[in-house]
């Protein structure tokens, strides 16, 4: 066993080591999730990204941080490791999306977390745009089955990707909020950031 692999058995080296250390396990193909967090006006977030792209976006206040990692350890990968130069471009699109300046992600999505319904659900999200709603209802029926609004609530539930896939777009036929896993209040900022607003 190498160095590189012993810490990511035994856990991550000192902080002062980190840059070098992450991008020797990159470059030796041992770094399948590259994680971070950072602050946004929602609250603390983790972003988590494996070489195909964005797999993971959790509220940390929300979810606990530990709990989300061992998740994606369990789910993904355990070769899993802070590195935080990996994601300044998802960063950097949330800063801007907050900001005001940035109305789609640019940013490449790895689905691997969803599967089935669940995952059209969550396909039929990501193509609403900026400031725009739909319904439960006609997610569901752009995901192939119309009546099947309660699992496309299911689905939205459990987006592993919010904000970027924006099931805060998604409201109750009659404008209402619906149910956000973060908790309501940032399904309102984020309508807010949007200029849209519902009950």
């Amino acid at each position: 066993m190498n160095a590189i692999e012993d810490h990511l058995r035994h856990g991550p080296p000192p902080a002062e080591a980190l840059p070098d250390f992450t991008d020797a396990a990159s470059a030796a193909g041992l770094l399948d999730v590259a994680y971070a967090t950072t602050d946004s006006p929602v609250g603390t977030l983790l972003i988590a990204a494996t070489p195909r792209g964005l797999v993971r976006l959790a509220y940390v206040d929300f979810e606990d941080e530990t709990e989300v990692l061992e998740q994606l350890a369990a789910q993904l990968s355990p070769r899993i490791l802070a590195a935080p130069r990996k994601l300044d471009e998802p960063r950097r699109e949330l800063d801007q999306y907050f900001a005001g300046r940035r109305r789609q992600f640019e940013l490449p999505l790895d689905w691997q977390l969803t599967r089935g319904f669940g995952r059209r659900v969550l396909e039929a999200t990501a193509r609403i745009p900026f400031g725009a709603t739909a319904t439960y209802k006609e997610v569901a029926t752009e995901a192939g089955n119309a009546r099947a609004y309660r699992a496309a609530g299911n689905a939205l539930g459990s987006n592993p990707i919010p904000i970027v896939v924006p099931c805060h777009r998604i409201l109750h036929s009659g404008g209402g909020l619906g149910g956000y896993t973060g908790g309501l209040e940032r399904k309102r900022v984020l309508l807010e950031v949007e200029g849209s607003t519902a009950g």
